[in-house]
């Protein structure tokens, strides 16, 4: 872990952004005691998306509606 001064930190932020940015950890320390630690941000683990076409197979299988989702809307809204 690197260490550094918050007059070093004022003043050259940049560098120590760019230590976090490429995943290391740097202490900041106020007249040699460690006050703050700034790490970089765990990655998100993206979300899988469901299945949409496998649960409409596992519903419908292999059938074709008679009917679409545009008929069955314009029905309900009649006449406007």
């Amino acid at each position: 872990m690197k260490t550094t001064t918050i007059r070093e930190l004022k003043h050259d932020m940049t560098t120590v952004l760019a230590l976090v940015a490429s995943g290391e950890s740097v202490e900041v320390r106020r007249r040699n005691v460690p006050v703050a630690v700034i790490s970089p941000i765990k990655a998100k683990k993206t979300a899988k998306r469901p299945d949409f076409r496998g649960r409409l197979k596992s519903i419908y299988g292999d059938q074709i509606l008679s009917v679409t989702g545009t008929e069955l809307v314009s029905e309900q809204r009649g006449d406007r």
